[in-house]
């Protein structure tokens, strides 16, 4: 994986909070609540898309595939298959750690 990734095991990432809002909010909406509660939390699946956006070096094919990891890449969430952790939805959390093994090939 780390071939994928500038040949570095590790990273150590600072993403924003909320998913930004990519899409223009509508001129007559009627909520008055602020702009960080319109956006929903970061989740694993923002981090998959900010990885791919932001880290991942060449062939993005052998990490994703459509919008999550490719079969044959294992996503542990604080050390615990991020199955059993609600997958992509999963909020993150300041401090989490998300590791991703390749089962394919030795890892």
């Amino acid at each position: 994986m780390e071939l994928l990734f500038d040949n570095k095991r590790s990273h150590r990432v600072t993403i924003p909070a909320h998913i930004p809002n990519s899409s223009p909010s509508p001129v007559n909406s009627v909520s008055s609540s602020s702009s960080s509660s319109e956006c929903p939390k970061s989740n694993v699946t923002f981090l998959i898309k900010w990885m791919r956006d932001n880290l991942l070096k060449e062939r993005v094919e052998l990490f994703m595939e459509g919008e999550t990891v490719r079969p044959g890449i294992l996503v542990l969430i604080n050390d615990t298959d991020w199955e059993l952790e609600g997958e992509g939805a999963y909020e993150l959390k300041n401090g989490d750690e998300i590791v991703f093994i390749s089962t394919l090939h030795g890892g």
